[in-house]
């Protein structure tokens, strides 16, 4: 059956004596309703609103840019004068802070806060991409938070580390410590290397001091203490960590540990000098040295060992 043609003779529709719009399907009728005067008058309110904001403001697109607008305004220009007011209030902090040599910040409580407060900032976006957001680290990369530190923990070891980097090509002052890869040049055996990792562990009580130690105490004495000293607690002027304790940069496991024996590790740290200002330098120094494992000076180096390189990195 062929569906009902729809009726478009207007009516006034008695329950509401509305006309309707003409046309019906199944019994059901559309009424002409006119829309709200307060409606019409906030449409057409906008209508003079856009048109003026258009003269008034760059907002319409041409093939070649824009209408720049009567006002003259741009965001860019907005955000070009913020930043220069920005810039402005800052300055008279940034040239104290120049002037300022790192090791007097502590003697100058406001400047030392106002110098970690822009080392957050520039931390947050230069750093956080190896050491975390809150600097904890992770394998390989450093945690800032504890007081184990490689190359010195004072403000102005911090800041050289940081001007300079570590092990950074282009840079003839870079922090430079390269450990043998013992396993991987066939400098030591597979054997050799598993008895140098049981001896490795045991200095921090990961192991007991076993045949295995005892065997890797001697293998140590002859290719280790130069670097990592005696006692395996390190040596700064070399970088090599103190192995007794028990925070381990590449992981203390015992598969670590010979991996790290094996195939020594060789991470490298950007020279922020290359790519920061001396300023920015010093607050990131400052706001590393405030996260807790900062030292007050730099204790003395002990006497390197006469022997070969160093052993496991940590």
């Amino acid at each position: 059956m062929m569906p009902e043609e729809p009726k478009t003779s207007k009516r006034v529709d008695e329950a509401t004596n509305t006309e309707t719009m003409g046309h019906e399907w199944d019994g059901i009728e559309e009424l002409n309703t006119p829309l709200p005067r307060w409606w019409l008058y906030t449409f057409y309110a906008c209508i003079a609103f856009a048109i003026g904001y258009a003269v008034v403001y760059p907002s319409v697109p041409l093939l070649k840019g824009g209408t720049e607008g009567t006002a003259g305004w741009t965001s860019r220009g907005a955000l070009a004068k913020e930043m220069d007011a920005e810039k402005a209030e800052r300055a008279p902090i940034l040239a104290a802070l120049a002037a300022t040599p790192i090791e007097d910040l502590p003697g100058k409580p406001e400047l030392m806060r106002q110098a970690v407060a822009g080392g957050r900032a520039a931390f947050k976006v230069n750093c956080v991409q190896c050491h975390g957001a809150g600097a904890a680290g992770s394998i390989g990369y450093p945690n800032l938070n504890d007081d184990d530190w490689l190359w010195g923990g004072s403000l102005t070891e911090i800041q050289q580390t940081l001007t300079h980097g570590i092990r950074y090509p282009g840079d003839d002052q870079t922090r430079m410590s390269l450990m043998p890869s013992f396993g991987h040049d066939k400098i030591l055996t597979p054997a050799q290397v598993q008895d140098a990792a049981s001896y490795v562990r045991s200095l921090s009580g990961l192991e007991p001091k076993g045949a295995a130690a005892q065997r890797g105490s001697a293998i140590f004495a002859t290719n280790c203490v130069a670097c990592h000293g005696p006692e395996g607690k390190g040596g700064r002027q070399f970088g090599a960590p103190n192995l007794t304790d028990r925070i381990w940069l590449y992981g203390g496991s015992r598969e670590q540990v010979v991996g790290s024996i094996t195939n020594a590790h060789a991470g490298v740290m950007p020279a922020w000098s290359q790519r920061l200002d001396p300023v920015t330098i010093k607050m990131l120094a400052a706001y590393v040295h405030s996260l807790g494992g900062g030292e007050a000076f730099a204790p003395p180096a002990p006497d390197p060992a006469p022997a070969a390189p160093a052993a496991a990195a940590k």
